[in-house]
This record gives structure tokens, C-alpha cells and sequence, in this order.
């Protein structure tokens, strides 16, 4: 038995990303129909969305779905409490200590994983208390690891140190790439860009064009002093490339990006001035499509990759 469809009790052992700006409860509910796990990503929405949005997502699926949580955000304990009065099962967390909320979530029966961009904070996770860990290479979009661990080399070593269920994360679109890194240990994927990509995503439509556009080269990670992101190279990004040329201050960096730069650009559609934050992997994304043929393309791919390794000798 797969150790993530039986912690999680789903069919497939793919978890949908909880990103800003594109994870809402249709694109939660879809992945949960389909055989993953969806995941609302509660970082965009003030508290009284994030409860309309899981209200929704019930509604919507009788399927598990859960809740991914950034720790950097505020209003942590309101969150929080609407996810227990919402009788949410499942929650991930990420950017910030898991020893901060993870004995308490599980308390109220729900089971917690942590997001991770090194061994260092694998391990400390696992010491937390959590059900499962999702180790992310710095290939993924969005905020990322520091080091620029990639996924290749990053699972390996973390599953060499811990003993509970590991994800991977960071450039996993196809089910080549998923029989590929569960080869080297993982249990099951965190899949975020693909899905940026699909009918479901609240993400903006002029957004999701744009990552179907992307090549190889067109996103870059930057912003590491402030909060390293990975982001499609647009009018905004060049701005940044210009204040790094003349040596800012962490204070410039900060007016530079300013607020809401993300919903600007990912929710709104302003791709000359808004944040676009995006992985590696969208190069390899050519349409936009339902979410649930996503699942059933990444499933069939797997499974040609696993009849054609199976002939493979070296």
C-alpha cells in the first residue's frame, strides 16, 4: 500500500499544490474528484474567504481536500480556528516553525504535513510531530528555499534521514517526472505550476497564457532577501534586476515590491507590473486544461514509463 493514499485516503498519490491566487475550492475539488488530494491555499484570502471557500469545497466533494497554511501571513489563529469549526481533516503547512501549531492540529485530529526546501528543516518537521513531510527543490514557483537544493538531489538525502512519508515538490508536471522521483524514494508528489494551468485555477486567464508561453529560461529565482521567489521574468522583474544591479538595501527591495504585488499580477492579469510566480516546469506546459485530465495524463503517462523501464537494462 502506497504510504500517501493511505494517510491521506485517496486514490492517487498526488497532491495538488495550495498556491496563491490559484488554489480555490474549484480547483480543490476538482483534483479530490479526480483521485488526488486538492488543497485550498488559504495565503490569498482573508479569513471569512478562506470559510466560504471550504464551505464550498464540501459542497463540492465528499472526497478528503485539505488546507495548506503560509506561516509568514497573519491572522494565523483565526485561520486556524476556522479550519477546526470547518471540520477540515487535513492541513499543510508551510514557511515558518511546524512546531508552532502542529501538536495542536493534530490534537483536534487533523493530520499535518510540512513543506520543506532542505534536510535541516526535514528533520526538524519530522522532530515536530508531523504526519508527512513535502521536501520542494528550488525548481518549484512561488517562495522558495534559499540553498537552490534541486528536487533530484534534495529527495534522496531527506529520505535517507527520515522515517515518515515524504512528497516531493519542484518541477513535477508529468508522470515521467513522478515515476522518476518516486524511483528515488518519494511516496507521492506535490504538483503546483501544472495546475496553475488548468480550467479550475482562480489564477487569471492572461496568467495561465502566459505559463503556457513560458520556455525554458523564462523564470527566475530572486528576492532572497527579502523572501526568496521564483517568478516569471516580465517589466516587474526586470525593475528588480535594475535595483540589484546598483547594490540595494533590503528597505529599497521591500518599496520596490511594495503590496499585493501577486495578486496584481497572478489574480488580476497584470503581467507587465504584477509578481508571476511560477516553476521551472512551465516550459514544459503547452494548454490549459481540466484539472481531472491533468490527473488522468500524469496516471497514463506513469504508467507507459513504467512498462518501458521495465524492458530498460543497463
Amino acid at each position: 500500500m502506497n504510504k500517501i493514499k493511505e494517510l491521506f485516503s485517496i486514490q492517487y498519490p498526488i497532491i495538488q499544490g495550495g498556491m496563491i491566487w490559484a488554489s480555490g475550492w474549484k480547483l480543490a475539488s476538482a483534483v479530490s474528484n479526480a483521485g488526488g488530494l486538492g488543497l485550498i491555499g488559504s495565503g490569498s484570502m482573508y479569513p471569512d474567504v478562506l470559510r466560504e471557500h471550504i464551505q464550498k469545497c464540501k459542497e463540492a466533494t465528499n472526497k478528503p481536500f485539505g488546507v495548506n497554511i503560509p506561516m509568514l501571513y497573519p491572522n494565523l489563529e483565526e485561520i486556524i480556528k476556522i479550519i477546526i469549526e470547518e471540520g477540515v481533516k487535513i492541513v499543510f503547512t508551510s514557511a515558518g516553525n511546524p512546531k508552532t501549531y502542529t501538536k495542536y492540529l493534530k490534537d483536534q485530529g487533523i493530520i499535518v504535513a510540512h513543506v520543506v526546501s532542505s534536510l535541516k528543516f526535514a528533520l526538524k518537521a519530522q522532530e515536530a510531530g508531523v504526519d508527512a513531510v513535502v521536501a520542494e527543490g528550488f525548481e518549484a514557483g512561488g517562495h522558495n528555499g534559499r540553498d537552490e537544493t534541486t528536487t533530484l538531489t534534495l529527495i534522496p538525502m531527506v529520505k535517507e534521514k527520515i522515517d515518515i512519508p515524504l512528497i516531493a515538490a519542484g518541477g513535477i508536471a508529468t508522470g515521467e517526472a513522478i515515476y522518476a522521483i518516486m524511483a528515488m524514494g518519494a511516496d507521492g508528489v506535490q504538483v503546483g505550476s501544472r495546475f496553475v494551468a488548468s480550467n479550475e485555477a482562480s489564477s487569471h486567464i492572461d496568467f495561465k497564457k502566459m505559463v503556457v508561453d513560458a520556455k525554458e529560461g523564462d523564470t527566475h529565482l530572486t528576492l532572497k532577501e527579502l523572501a526568496p521567489v521564483r517568478m516569471l521574468k516580465n517589466k516587474f522583474y526586470q525593475d528588480v534586476a535594475m535595483l540589484y544591479a546598483k547594490g540595494p538595501t533590503v528597505e529599497e527591495l521591500k518599496t520596490l515590491l511594495g503590496r499585493a504585488r501577486a495578486k496584481r499580477g497572478m489574480f488580476e492579469g497584470d503581467l507587465e507590473e504584477g509578481e508571476l510566480e511560477i516553476g521551472q516546469v512551465s516550459g514544459l506546459i503547452h494548454d490549459i486544461k481540466p484539472a481531472a485530465v491533468i490527473i488522468e495524463d500524469m496516471i497514463s503517462e506513469f504508467n507507459v514509463t513504467k512498462m518501458r523501464m521495465e524492458q530498460v537494462s543497463i
